[in-house]
């Protein structure tokens, strides 16, 4: 996404929001998303099938959205099953998915691709709808893998205390995306670009966490409480300068994300 140029001379810059020399550049830990434009591309075919079959009659029709019913809930799995996937490589220590869910998406493209076919057929043939549709399947999951299959790095580990780890964790991010969506209210880039940085710092001792269940007592609190108190200072400060752009609000505001 593009960003403007800010610093002390532009427009909304001043000497409370200027980068030091010590502080990490914005896009630092950016990933891109990774269900990208080869994932959302995979939507295009069922709206062509039920194009290509809307007035051929009621069985064609039948069959096209059927077919393109499984094709739509392949695309949506896929993207899911990319961002899992994603998740699961960034971590030295992952439990794999719970659903294999690019492994279901090729299913239904195979299943999508046989019906489109036999949609588009005058007369009844079940060989050539079953070779598409093994096509269809077998390319689908050539191109976009499978999901992973075992868990990573978890030899060794106390599979309960990680599952301790994994409930404080997901309640943590929980807080940290509802951070993210009361500090897009109060419309100050500044102040979004502080608490993407405060994002990044708690996401780095949850990894470490992750890797060593044993932390977990030392930072509990933080990952708890604090960040619950975050999350509740964020949302009134969004509210406070969305109403008043009160200056000394976003001073002390800033001051708070950087004692981080």
């Amino acid at each position: 996404m593009a960003q403007k140029f800010g610093g002390k001379f532009s427009p909304d810059g001043n000497t409370e929001t200027n980068h030091t020399t010590s502080e990490r550049n914005s896009f630092d830990g950016a990933t891109p998303d990774a269900a990208g434009a080869r994932s959302n591309v995979m939507f295009a075919p069922a709206i062509v099938l039920v194009a290509t079959t809307f007035s051929d009659g009621a069985i064609p029709l039948a069959l096209g959205l059927i077919g393109a019913g499984a094709l739509l809930l392949s695309a949506w799995l896929l993207r899911s099953g990319l961002r899992a996937e994603a998740e699961y490589n960034s971590r030295k220590i992952a439990r794999r998915p719970a659903l294999p869910r690019k492994i279901i998406s090729s299913v239904l493209t195979g299943i999508g691709s046989a019906l489109a076919v036999m949609a588009h057929l005058n007369s009844f043939d079940i060989l050539s709808p079953l070779i598409f549709g093994l096509a269809g399947g077998g390319l689908h999951l050539a191109a976009f893998g499978l999901d992973p299959l075992k868990n990573k790095g978890m030899e060794g580990i106390d599979t309960f205390q990680q599952d301790r780890v994994s409930r404080v964790v997901d309640e943590a991010e929980s807080h940290l995306a509802a951070m993210s969506d009361a500090i897009l209210r109060a419309g100050d880039r500044g102040m979004e670009k502080r608490v993407e940085q405060f994002q990044r710092t708690a996401r780095e001792l949850f990894r470490t966490v992750e890797e060593d269940p044993r932390d977990l007592t030392a930072t509990r609190k933080y990952m708890g409480v604090y960040l619950r108190g975050a999350r509740d200072a964020t949302a009134k400060f969004s509210d406070i300068y969305a109403g008043t752009g009160d200056a000394q609000a976003r001073t002390d505001y800033a001051a708070f994300c950087s004692a981080t």
